[in-house]
């Protein structure tokens, strides 16, 4: 395989990336149809918010007990049991939407159910890959391919969901989201993992606080986990509000906000296939803390963006660099962490990344319904700025003191055997 697309070359590996390709572009097409349904249904940008807020709520209260579940079983299996559980809840969702019995009170219902099976999903979907690829060195290559997925999904689910929409309805996208979950459930069946050893694992809670007590002893990976929580909390609501934007301040329609969600799939497609392409993780956290900064800005910008010819360019930035920080921060802490708190670990990640976004929906729909859209995403890209610039100043102070520390050691090691050739 050409070196961005080595992960592929294990079998089990090659499985699940197939089986994901299809099953997220259905995804991306459910979660347009879904925000576009609830603003139709609506007209308001505080529904809007709280349809995001309802789906991604329950991973930040309850992922951190599925990772400690995921350190404990087969994450195959559990994998089988989330996925053929999103499989339902699409179907049921398709049936409400064909039948026009669904409601903006039962749409918001309908996303929380799916946030309480993502909650169980995510830490197992972030934490399995170490256990798909043949060499531990393509763990990086088959992190950054994940990302490839999901935004190449990203890139066409959108603009698909957009016309279909259009043409058919949500109900049809909510169905084509259902059989596209068959491909990763065939793939799941076809995984062979080894088979794990017995353990006497401690009590959940204890389990947890231990790896709250990881993550906090281990300052890498606690200062990538805060700027994904800042992130996520300042900036990625603006994809929620973005059929507000497509509509009220571009005077676009459904077809309008896919292409503009597209654009962001572009540009965090982009972002993937350059993470991909990347032989090692050496300079990564440069990147990180380049990219991060960046996102503020291009989202200031693309708020006060006065066409939509100029928004296009922008929001393929802002997609760009959300990756790079994200996708990258993932890279990092997925490299450093000790395998035996991986499960955990990735179950806080994914409270950073999904569990905090849900907030900065929440709040953002309910700041843009009083003061204006414009305004709003000015002050999270501004915020988000600040937050970049701040961990940019985090990484090179620890930068420098690396090689403080390391010729410190080095000092003590020299000293230590110098004392033991003195001894007789």
């Amino acid at each position: 395989m050409p070196a961005f697309l080595r992960a592929l070359n294990s079998r089990n590996y090659r499985l699940y990336f197939v089986g994901q390709l299809i099953s997220l572009a259905g995804t991306w097409m459910q979660q347009i149809a879904m925000a576009w349904l609830a603003y139709r249904l609506s007209n308001s940008a505080f529904v809007l918010g709280s349809v995001g807020f309802a789906s991604q709520i329950p991973i930040l209260f309850f992922s951190a007990f599925a990772g400690v579940w995921s350190d404990r079983v087969d994450r195959r299996r559990l994998l089988l049991l989330s996925q053929s559980l999103s499989m339902v809840q699409a179907l049921v969702l398709a049936v409400l939407a064909w039948m026009e019995w669904i409601t903006p009170g039962l749409l918001i219902f309908m996303a929380l159910c799916l946030g309480c099976i993502n909650a169980l999903d995510v830490p197992a979907r972030q934490a399995i890959a170490v256990q798909l690829v043949d060499d531990k060195e393509d763990l990086p290559n088959a992190i950054a391919l994940n990302s490839f997925l999901m935004n190449a999904a990203r890139f066409v689910g959108p603009a698909l969901a957009g016309y279909l929409v259009v043409l058919m309805g949500e109900a049809v996208c909510f169905l084509l989201n259902a059989l596209s979950y068959l491909a990763v459930l065939l793939a799941l069946s076809a995984i062979r993992l080894p088979a794990q050893g017995p353990s006497r694992p401690a009590p959940a809670l204890d389990a947890l606080k231990e790896g709250i007590r990881y993550v906090r002893g281990h300052g890498p990976i606690r200062r990538s986990l805060l700027l994904v929580s800042c992130i996520s909390f300042l900036a990625t609501p603006y994809a929620v509000m973005m059929p507000l934007f497509a509509k009220e301040i571009f005077g676009g329609d459904a077809g309008t906000f896919g292409l503009l969600m597209g654009c962001a799939g572009a540009g965090s497609l982009v972002a993937s296939f350059f993470l991909a392409s990347r032989r090692d993780t050496g300079g990564l956290e440069g990147k990180v803390a380049l990219a991060a900064p960046a996102v503020g800005a291009a989202l200031t910008c693309f708020a006060l963006s006065p066409s939509q010819q100029v928004a296009y360019p922008i929001i393929m930035s802002i997609g760009f660099c959300v990756i790079i920080t994200i996708a990258g921060s993932n890279t990092l802490i997925q490299t450093r962490v000790n395998n035996a708190y991986r499960g955990r670990v990735m179950a806080i990640f994914s409270m950073a990344f999904l569990g905090i976004a849900p907030l900065g929906s929440f709040i953002v729909g309910s700041v843009a319904h009083q003061v204006g859209i414009r305004p709003t995403l000015a002050a999270c890209g501004l915020l988000t700025l600040a937050a970049g610039l701040v961990y940019r100043r985090l990484t090179q102070a620890a930068s420098a003191q690396e090689p403080v520390e390391q010729a410190a050691a080095e000092h003590q090691v020299d000293k230590e055997g110098g004392t033991q050739q003195q001894r007789p």
